[in-house]
Formats: C-alpha cells, sequence, structure tokens
C-alpha cells in the first residue's frame, strides 16, 4: 500500500513537473520521421496479465516486425531522435502513465514480451508475481545491453540464453529483499547511471 502512495505521488509529480520536456519530445520526434509519437508495445504485466506498455517512439514504424530486440546504437532502425532518447532513457518516460494507471510501479523487474515469458522456467516465473517496474538493478546492469547484442553472432540466442536468465536472477533477488529503502536505492542509481552517460 505504501508502494502505491509512493509510486501515485511521485508519477503525477513527474508528469505535472515534466510536461515541457516532453511535448519538446513530442515535437522532436514529429518532425524526425513520420509516425506516431508514442510506441505501444504489449508486455507481460503481474500475474501474466498482459498490458500496453507506452514509450516514446524512438524508431521507424513497423520496425518490430524486424524483430524484437535492438542491436546496437547503429541499428538502422532506430531514428535520430530516438538515438538521443535512448541514451538517455527519456523514451521511457510515457511509462510515469502506466504507473499512475497501475500496471507499473516505478521500481520492479523490466516487463518482457510473451515472446521470451513462454521461456522463463517454473523458479523465473516469480518475477511475475510483483508489477514490473521503470527502473531495477538488472536494467542498471545491462544498461549497455543493446551493445552487448551487437557483438554476438546471433543477439536473440545470446540474450536468451545468457542475459534474460542474468538478469531474472537479480530480479528474484529483488523480489526477496524488496522494501522501499532498497527502492530509493535504485532510483538514485538509475540518475547516476543516466548522468554518467
Amino acid at each position: 500500500m505504501v508502494k502505491r502512495i509512493f509510486d501515485i505521488i511521485f508519477s503525477f509529480l513527474g508528469i505535472l513537473l515534466l510536461t515541457p520536456l516532453l511535448i519538446i519530445i513530442s515535437l522532436l520526434i514529429i518532425f524526425d520521421s513520420p509516425g506516431g509519437i508514442l510506441y505501444l508495445q504489449t508486455r507481460v504485466g503481474k500475474n501474466n496479465k498482459d498490458f500496453k506498455l507506452f514509450k516514446f517512439r524512438t524508431m521507424k514504424t513497423d520496425s518490430d516486425k524486424k524483430g524484437l530486440l535492438t542491436v546496437g546504437n547503429t541499428d538502422s532502425r532506430i531514428t535520430r531522435t530516438g538515438l538521443w532518447l535512448r541514451k538517455y532513457k527519456l523514451d521511457e518516460l510515457p511509462q510515469l502513465v502506466n504507473v499512475l494507471l497501475g500496471n507499473m510501479s516505478l521500481v520492479g523487474p523490466r516487463p518482457e514480451v510473451r515472446k521470451y515469458v513462454e521461456l522463463y522456467q517454473v523458479e523465473q516465473k516469480k518475477v511475475l508475481s510483483v508489477k514490473p517496474g521503470i527502473t531495477d538493478n538488472a536494467s542498471i546492469k545491462y544498461a549497455d545491453e543493446n551493445e552487448l547484442l551487437s557483438k554476438q553472432a546471433d543477439p536473440e540466442k545470446f540474450y536468451i540464453s545468457e542475459v534474460m536468465p542474468a538478469k531474472l536472477k537479480i530480479n528474484l533477488e529483488y523480489i526477496s529483499n524488496q522494501n522501499m529503502a532498497e527502492d530509493f536505492r535504485i532510483i538514485f542509481r538509475t540518475f547516476l547511471k543516466i548522468f554518467k552517460q
């Protein structure tokens, strides 16, 4: 209950304070490439239920039909504005709306697409017992995930066999020891990581 109140207050304040920035980003996306401002993708949330995740569009329209993973910053599907948004994680800002709606939290395991959730083992499915979040320890550790995948001969195979299990292990550890103090630490480390970039 405390976490939900925290999520509502800070997501609302975040949207309110960041409105000028959100408008600027929206205009940049409009002028940069044809298509919508937002990209809605179906992700798997708490209790294995699908929901629509909001992101600023960083790729050309219908790019997801060519693959769900983004491989490196040289991926030709990414727009010029998209490169900048991804670098500073600004494409994730619309997820504050997801938090306000209640299908996400500020901190929690990053939500995955159904295709990869279907590959989870029984123990790994425990990550679906909590609301997914905008940030988590796994996201911080694998902040350079796109570049890591770009160096692999088979990026998807490497993601499934190496990256995904490692991230799930980190998330399961978070779930076992989650508390508000840890959430604040993760938020602080997230901002620190972004500013270092």
